[in-house]
């Protein structure tokens, strides 16, 4: 028996009493889980501390570092959305459908856990224990297989909810962290039919499309976000200027900030150095085009098609300047992740035209990208944002977690 076929055995024998538990039963154990993350915040820190030490001596960004890092707040942070998730409906057993057919059958369309699901993903170790709790919560087991950075935060964290889940009265295999981290253990997973349901990479382009391109289960595509702003000849430039800079530097290391600015002919003069002005405060690395150069000078490097096709993840940014909000749409088609897009602007016209045109799981008119988030969108904790088009789009909450059910009574009736 392989290592991962033992943890898909393990999932599958709990799966029973976790898909079968009370909404109430479930938040008693999700309690328990914010409760024992403030009880053990300074061992997490401990821990967290090994994998930041690694990190720095193999020279990860400070960008990386700073989503690698868990503190006092940030564990905190972790604990409350727990809490918020307890107040979120049960999504299982409702009622999304249904009724009486002619010959007396009754039809109900409910919602059930999809069962057993996997999680790889990479340096960010909050997404430990949202997704564990979010899996949870829909009644489905998890294995968790998070990158080698945060290895070490990583097993505390999810020793910490297992020992929490059990003294609940669920079984602490609902919850199981991959403490292996070679490649092969995570091909292995991607194969693991029959054992595990779905399979959710989160992370970079690179790593979604491995598990893509290799794994023998279903997939439910996230998180690459090469995310556009694109500001309108017709924009309000003080707020474009607001809009861009948040969407870039709030925190550039996540999936919802952007990567590329595209800048109308017409205001580009005006805009280009007021945006890079304000980029100065962050050191923000800029790549532009001919006309982007022309503006702001030899501190530009020249953009090629591998930086307009980059998600950075970092305090760099591509910028193009464009003849029209069609040349944008195009520029967008092209190299989006069909994450998060954004148009700054005062026409109704264009805002429209965008919003039609531009494929992407969210379109924003006049706001910033950065609220592509499960907590923003007012679904509470999410497992990632689908890219995809097949059963979830966007933020991923509770909803997505369940898949249906049909439950059909009769009389006697035979076809």
């Amino acid at each position: 028996m392989s290592y991962t076929q033992d943890l898909g055995i393990r999932a599958k024998a709990a799966e029973p009493a976790v898909s079968a538990a009370s909404s109430a039963l479930k938040d008693a154990a999700l309690a328990a889980i914010a409760r024992a993350l403030r009880e053990n915040a300074q061992e997490i820190i401990a821990e967290n501390a090994k994998d930041l030490a690694a990190a720095d001596e193999n020279g990860v960004s400070k960008a990386m570092q700073d989503r690698l890092r868990l503190d006092e707040g940030r564990i905190e942070g972790m604990a409350k959305g727990v809490d918020e998730l307890i107040a979120l409906a049960d999504p299982v057993g409702s009622v999304i459908g249904g009724g009486s057919r002619p010959n007396g059958l009754r039809i109900i369309k409910t919602r059930v856990p999809l069962g057993v699901i996997g999680i790889i993903y990479e340096s960010r170790p909050n997404v430990t224990v949202d997704a564990a709790a979010l899996c949870l919560k829909a009644g489905n087991c998890v294995i968790l297989k998070g990158g080698k950075e945060a290895i070490n935060s990583n097993i505390c964290l999810g020793r910490i909810m297992r020992r929490a889940i059990e003294e609940s009265g669920l079984p602490a295999d609902a919850v199981q962290v991959v403490e292996n981290t070679s490649r092969e253990i995570t091909n292995e997973l991607m194969q693991l039919r029959g054992y595990l349901d779905v399979l959710i990479p989160r992370g970079s382009a690179r790593l979604i499309q491995a598990v893509v391109n290799t794994a023998k289960v279903p997939v439910i595509e996230t998180g690459a976000g090469n995310c556009h702003v694109y500001v309108d000849a017709s924009a309000d430039l003080g707020m474009a200027v607001e809009i861009t800079d948040n969407a870039k530097t709030q925190r550039p290391s996540v999936c919802n900030a952007i990567e590329t600015l595209l800048v109308h002919k017409d205001i580009a003069d005006t805009f280009l150095p007021a945006i890079a002005e304000r980029f100065k405060a962050h050191d923000v690395k800029i790549y532009g085009c001919d006309r982007t150069i022309a503006v702001l000078g030899d501190g530009v490097e020249k953009a090629t098609e591998t930086e307009y096709a980059t998600e950075f993840n970092d305090f760099v940014i591509a910028v193009k300047v464009v003849d029209s909000v069609d040349e944008a749409i195009e520029h967008i088609r092209k190299y989006s992740t069909k994450h998060s897009e954004c148009i700054v602007t005062s026409s109704l016209a264009n805002a429209e035209k965008f919003q039609r045109e531009v494929d992407a799981a969210a379109v924003y008119v006049n706001a910033s990208t950065r609220f592509t988030d499960g907590g923003e969108f007012g679904f509470g904790a999410e497992i990632g944002i689908s890219t995809q088009k097949l059963h979830a789009r966007g933020p991923m909450g509770l909803t997505e977690l369940t898949t249906v059910k049909y439950l059909v009574s009769g009389n006697g009736q035979i076809r």
